[in-house]
């Protein structure tokens, strides 16, 4: 039974973790209704099986793409889908009947519902001993140390270029990449679409947050000229290989192979944006992360748990930087001792 708990806790934790991967924080949308986020492999890139070729921006017409299609949703008559289309229509200028259009077809994910909201356990929590040694042994592994390895070799060129346009040391642009898509090998099979739109309009605990998500993916998929039936991410609306949020692939994602496209289910796209990412969230090149210390009272220090004990490390600013990708000390230690792996093992 202490293992069904332990198990139980684990899952919940992970969700709430899996959620916040590059994201921002909502703004405060008045005109928004009062209702208001499998471990198996995926194929490498699967994205790109469903990909369209790139669309020149000029020639992307949002009214003439879905208006035609008859409806197989499951909102064609929410009230507070027919809201938001009206903000969509009156603040950004959408075709009405081309968003009339796209959440006819929307689909309500069930298990997207069941991750937001999972149901309550009465049961204590397992006790945290070893959860840092639980958690890093998930991505200090020989594969994906060696998969690192592979990535880098495969991408040396453009990592270099990233590191050096925006200031960035390498192994931390891999190390992310790792722990977050297992080097684009885990980039989620979910229609982005469907789920932000199902955890906008049938979750209650962060709608608003995403429905902000939701109004920037509509805006992204129009500047970028995507189908927005077609990305797919994670069950939290994550994208690409540095699990972008839409509202941070608006701001942060960059065209770093010069294409005309934003693609970050692209090595190049997704290395630069995730390089131009902890610039903008002030990086501090060939400064240090993080040091290993015996003295829990020094400032600056955190404990995390193994099971021969606790380790005391003292962070440094680029700590803090990587957490703003994911507010985590196991995930930004995870990302340092893997970038650190990789690096070695090179």
């Amino acid at each position: 039974m202490t293992t069904t708990v332990y198990k139980h806790f684990l899952t919940l934790a992970l969700t709430v973790l899996l959620a916040g991967c590059a994201s921002d924080d909502p703004a405060d949308y008045n005109s928004y209704p009062s209702q208001v986020y499998n471990n198996q492999p995926a194929p490498k890139n699967p994205y790109l099986q469903i990909k369209p070729n790139p669309v020149p921006r000029s020639s992307y017409r949002p009214s003439s793409t879905y208006t035609d299609y008859s409806s197989g949703g499951n909102y064609t008559n929410n009230s507070s889908v027919r809201s938001f289309i009206h903000y969509m229509v009156d603040k950004h200028g959408f075709s009405e009947s081309y968003l009339d259009g796209l959440f006819a077809k929307a689909q309500r994910l069930d298990s997207v519902i069941r991750l937001e909201s999972p149901a309550p356990d009465p049961r204590p929590p397992k006790p945290h001993s070893g959860s840092w040694t639980r958690y890093r042994n998930k991505f200090l592994t020989d594969d994906h140390i060696n998969h690192g390895v592979e990535f880098w070799r495969e991408n040396a060129t453009t990592i270099q270029q990233a590191s050096e346009t925006y200031g960035v040391d390498p192994e931390y642009i891999v190390g992310i990449i790792g722990v977050e898509t297992y080097f684009g090998r885990n980039i989620g099979k979910t229609c982005v679409f469907d789920a932000l739109t199902t955890l906008s309009f049938d979750t209650h605990r962060r709608a608003k947050y995403f429905m902000s998500e939701l109004e920037n993916f509509l805006l992204m998929v129009r500047d970028e000229g995507y189908d927005p039936r077609e990305p797919v991410g994670s069950w939290a609306g994550a994208m690409g290989l540095g699990q972008f949020m839409p509202s941070s692939f608006r701001k942060l994602a960059v065209d770093f192979d010069h294409n005309g496209r934003r693609d970050l289910w692209q090595a190049k796209d997704a290395i630069g944006s995730v390089a131009h990412y902890f610039s903008k969230n002030g990086w501090e090149y060939r400064s240090p992360v993080t040091q290993e210390v015996d003295d829990p009272s020094d400032s600056g220090v955190i404990e995390l748990s193994t099971y021969d004990g606790s380790e005391y490390w003292r962070v440094h600013h680029n700590f803090k930087v990587i957490k703003r990708y994911n507010n985590s000390n196991k995930y930004a230690m995870a990302v340092y001792q893997l970038a650190q792996a990789i690096k070695q093992q090179r």
